[in-house]
């Protein structure tokens, strides 16, 4: 082997080491929140009582009283955020981790089912004063 080609192999894998990407990283989820439970994989549809989109990584389910259960995606959700809503179909009575949500884009006065997102667990927790 000459002396060019061992020297472009040995430096290959340092090479191709800076252009590998950084995964997209996840901004602060905004109100804080704190762990006041175990993970869930599954919460009862009717103790939802409305939804809060933080990010496109991140929805709190609201329940009654003052249950909270926070979803971090597995991934991130495009549009999930900027659309501000999304539907899911279930033939359980309960929303679980192996679901998936679809965002609701807006197409000129219509709704229409975009993008699919898997949910991760379901995380009670008390969100913290701003």
């Amino acid at each position: 082997m000459n002396m060019r080609l061992a020297l472009a192999a040995a430096s290959a894998p340092f090479a191709l080491a800076g252009c590998t990407q950084e995964p997209p990283q996840r901004p602060p989820v905004s109100p804080a929140a704190k762990v006041v439970g175990e993970p869930r994989s599954c919460i009862p549809i009717t103790q939802i009582s409305s939804t809060r989109i933080r990010d496109d990584w991140t929805i709190d389910f609201i329940g009654t009283g003052s249950k909270v259960w926070r979803n971090t995606l597995p991934h991130r959700c495009n549009s999930l955020k900027s659309e501000d809503a999304f539907t899911y179909e279930t033939s359980l009575s309960q929303l679980c981790n192996t679901d998936i949500i679809y965002v609701l884009q807006r197409v000129g006065g219509d709704l229409q089912r975009g993008a699919g997102c898997g949910l991760g667990k379901f995380v009670p927790v008390k969100l913290e004063k701003k």
